[in-house]
């Protein structure tokens, strides 16, 4: 019974999602009440289920609201401006070099682990020199997207601190040895770009043959590059004078969430408390960049508040368990231990059907307790499932700030995802077989 009843609630909140009918707080925190109820248990234990559920996720919640606050700051006082300017001024009038410097790009202005702050910097910089040299505005999508998702490895990110939040850890220390595989997957990420790169020049070629050979340097010497980006910051929050000292800070902050000595969170507490003083001196101000960048931090906040709630009454009540035990005598005994891998491997295609909550709240805890009860590594289990799903993150309609791009690059969404499927999907399952080779997954 109790295997039933929490696969109705998973299923409930996972269609809810879905159909958007629902807020993710609101599913996550109302069925799997209404689940517990229904299996016998009262409010006086349900209230004991939640608070040991939001105890294991407020450490993820104190670093998201800390992490979302610095980074805004940090792109509010112009640190990544001149890398960005510079690449896009590097890179003009030659397609291969604008698709590799498109990748590099966007993965600077994706540090913030913001998929919307991310498109609403690279767009707007970038299309009109897409446009100029005539390339494929799904190629931009494309390769912002999926360098962006890179990126979403990073602990402050989405997908990590949901994953942080499920099995009850740090997310810095499910993020430390993701780093050799983010760093691999940029290289193998601008490869990709110019081979891509080679493809679109070839079909350019094509469709404007017999045109001047120089077209392309032509188009491009007419383009001010960065003037889209600059025209979208409000220059009075600027401190290019603190460039250095900010950089500085932020390569310190880094570190310190490499080294792991003091809590992610505490780290972006001090990183945030220097950062504003330093760049706003008036308190005035420091309050109007709080303000600014409070509803994206207050928003992951709760989202992942209200997922400890669903997490701890499943794990209370013992739903997930019950499920898990159940799960085993179903499935074909040779298909269980490397359910993991199979539900990685077909991560991408889970994106169309499943959104980033309902994959991470629902469906890893669930594999994770089946393939952990056959002698799999836990860390293991997880980053099969994150890998194999998290380059699809901006191929996903249920990604909201995939429609942010789509409004800003003049886009459809099914073109974009014919466009993109394949490639996402294959990018990776190369980058789960070079996990593999890490010793990142291991069998």
């Amino acid at each position: 019974m109790l295997s039933i009843i929490g696969f109705a609630t998973i299923l409930t909140i996972v269609i809810l999602l879905l159909k958007g009918k629902v807020s993710p707080i609101i599913g996550l925190v109302l069925v799997p009440i209404i689940g517990a109820l229904l299996a016998g248990f009262g409010i006086a234990e349900i209230g004991v289920f939640f608070s040991e559920g939001i105890d294991r996720v407020m450490n993820v919640v104190i670093m998201f609201i800390f992490a979302i606050l610095f980074f805004g700051v940090m792109q509010d006082s112009g640190l990544f401006d001149p890398i960005i300017n510079k690449m896009i001024s590097i890179t003009k009038g030659n397609v291969v070099a604008v698709a590799a410097g498109t990748v590099i790009i966007a993965a600077i202005a994706h540090l913030d682990g913001s998929g919307a702050s991310t498109f609403l910097i690279t767009i707007p910089a970038l299309l009109p020199l897409y446009q100029r040299l005539k390339m494929s505005p799904y190629l931009l999508l494309l390769l912002i997207g999926t360098s962006a998702s890179i990126l979403n490895m990073l602990p402050w990110a989405g997908p990590l601190g949901r994953t942080a939040a499920v099995l009850g850890m740090d997310a810095t220390e499910l993020w430390r040895p993701l780093i050799p595989l983010q760093i691999i997957a940029l290289v193998l990420l601008v490869g990709m770009a110019v081979i891509l790169g080679l493809r679109e020049k070839r079909r350019i070629a094509m469709r404007d043959e017999g045109a001047d050979a120089n077209v392309e340097v032509a188009a491009a010497s007419e383009a001010t590059a960065g003037d889209s980006y600059n025209d979208e910051k409000n220059s009075t929050l600027a401190r290019p004078k603190l460039l250095w000292v900010n950089l500085l800070l932020t390569l310190g902050m880094i570190g310190m969430l490499v080294w792991g000595v003091i809590p992610a969170g505490f780290v972006f507490m001090i990183a945030l408390s220097i950062a504003l003083p330093l760049n706003y001196p008036k308190v005035s101000d420091q309050m109007e960049r709080i303000k600014a960048h409070a509803p994206n931090a207050l928003l992951m906040a709760s989202i992942i508040l209200a997922a400890g709630s669903f997490l701890g009454i499943l794990s209370g009540t013992e739903m997930l368990d019950s499920i898990a035990v159940d799960m085993v005598y179903i499935l074909p005994a040779f298909i269980v231990p490397y359910l993991h891998l199979i539900i990685g491997a077909f991560g991408v295609p889970f994106e169309l059907i499943l959104n980033t909550d309902a994959y991470y709240f629902a469906l890893l805890p669930v594999v994770e307790q089946i393939v952990t009860s056959h002698g799999v590594d836990t860390f293991t289990a997880a980053y099969a499932m994150i890998i194999g799903n998290i380059i699809g993150t901006f191929v996903s309609p249920f990604a909201p700030a995939l429609w942010l791009a789509l409004g800003l690059a003049g886009c459809e969404m099914g073109k974009h995802i014919r466009y993109s499927l394949l490639w996402v999907w294959g990018f990776s399952l190369v980058l789960m077989a070079v996990a593999i080779l890490l010793g990142i997954i291991s069998f």
